[in-house]
């Protein structure tokens, strides 16, 4: 994966990594951002899209999210990775708007972490109603 390796702490299993480092390899070349973290908050890994948009996208790999984020941003997710609730929203800066959805993740059924989406999408877009089917 471009020369990166994972920070996988001693407590997870081999079998977390090989997980981890085949569904990451699938996510290298999308036009979005994915980070994953651990149950604790610490960064395990992010794709090349989320490496490139942080000037020291690298470097936080291993360290924890709570301390790359200023508050409300922390209590939030001290939150997130207490009650492991799915977190959506959108933002825009500088003309362009992204949706952002942060999902918890599970392994063997137990909370592992979580997984950040971060995906550029058009200012303006189609709102689709789906009626079931009778």
């Amino acid at each position: 994966m471009c020369g990166r390796q994972f920070f996988i702490p001693l407590r997870h299993s081999l079998q977390t990594h090989k997980m981890l480092t085949t569904m990451l390899e699938y996510f290298n070349e999308v036009p979005y951002s994915v980070t994953v973290c651990d149950k604790d908050g610490k960064i395990l890994e992010m794709n090349d899209m989320a490496v490139n948009v942080l000037s020291h996208g690298q470097q936080i790999i291993g360290h924890n999210l709570l301390d790359c984020h200023p508050e409300p941003a922390r209590t939030k997710l001290a939150e997130m990775l207490q009650n492991h609730n799915v977190n959506a929203y959108t933002i825009e800066k500088n003309g362009k708007k992204k949706l952002i959805y942060q999902s918890p993740w599970f392994q063997n059924g137990e909370f592992a972490g979580y997984i950040e989406l971060s995906m550029e999408i058009p200012i303006e877009m189609p709102h689709y109603v789906r009626m079931p089917k009778n």
